[in-house]
């Protein structure tokens, strides 16, 4: 009688498959990372222009097709994650939960749908990212920066979104996603052009939440691009992370820093 296939060894395989090319160095592993990439930039596309094309009848079998796309995504990166515990108290995997729920029940969660285009935010702020596309510009000022500008583009979306849910055919003025994107770029800016106000109490008390916030995201996209250049080099006695170019000593403890130099003596 002959035994039955012990599933075990391919589930291995898969597994360390899976792992290699998620976190390996080689041509293949570097495509197959640049491919997801890729594949998450028109997922996040899809999901701003959500709003605009949710009527259509094709947008459902889109939504469930995505859905089936996060939903394997999710499996994979769960079976190659070297640590799943550690992998799991990631921000980008509630992210993706969180996605995945409104693409699994697209009518239900209509009004939730916004809180997709937080799959913007999770993406430029992955190691997966900075590790595959711009290890070059890893920890420098291109990744800071980078950073705060998907953290604003992620916010103006979602604040967006929002205005959409709560206003959108309720108020004269905001018939459509393009009229709630207008008043939420002209609050955040602070430029109040008055011809898209919001209603009552609670519009004037949303107002002033997106006009302090949005400033705040505009004051450190600020910092990032006009900050003095800093080197990301950790003192070996207090921690201090940051130093200037030339630093020989650590500013906050006095530590003798050996900083490489890769420009050359």
């Amino acid at each position: 009688m002959a035994k039955p296939h012990d599933p075990t060894p391919a589930f291995q395989r898969l597994r360390l498959r899976l792992r290699a090319l998620f976190y390996g160095e080689s041509r293949a592993a570097i495509r197959f990372r640049l491919g997801v990439i890729v594949l998450d930039l028109l997922l996040i596309g899809f999901f701003i222009a959500t709003p605009m094309v949710r009527d259509r009848p094709i947008y459902l079998a889109i939504d469930y097709a995505i859905a089936v796309v996060v939903l394997v995504d999710l499996a994979a990166r769960a079976l190659a994650a070297p640590d799943l515990s550690r992998w799991l108290r990631r921000s980008s995997f509630w992210v993706d939960v969180v996605v995945l729920i409104t693409l699994l029940f697209p009518l239900w969660l209509a009004n939730f749908a916004f809180l997709r285009v937080l799959r913007l935010w999770s993406l430029f702020h992955s190691d997966f990212f900075w590790e595959t596309v711009a290890r070059r510009y890893d920890n420098t000022r291109w990744e800071e920066t980078t950073k705060a500008l998907a953290t604003l583009v992620t916010y103006l979306f979602i604040v967006t979104g929002v205005v959409y849910a709560l206003y959108a055919r309720q108020h004269p003025h905001i018939n459509g996603y393009v009229d709630a994107l207008y008043f939420t770029v002209s609050t955040v800016t602070t430029t109040g052009f008055g011809d898209v106000t919001l209603p009552g109490v609670s519009g004037k008390l949303i107002s002033i939440l997106i006009m302090l916030s949005g400033f705040t995201l505009f004051v450190r996209l600020a910092q990032a691009l006009l900050r003095p250049r800093k080197v990301l080099f950790p003192c070996p006695t207090c921690g201090l992370l940051r130093h200037d170019l030339d630093a020989v000593h650590c500013k906050a403890c006095g530590q003798l820093l050996n900083i490489p130099n890769d420009e050359g003596p």
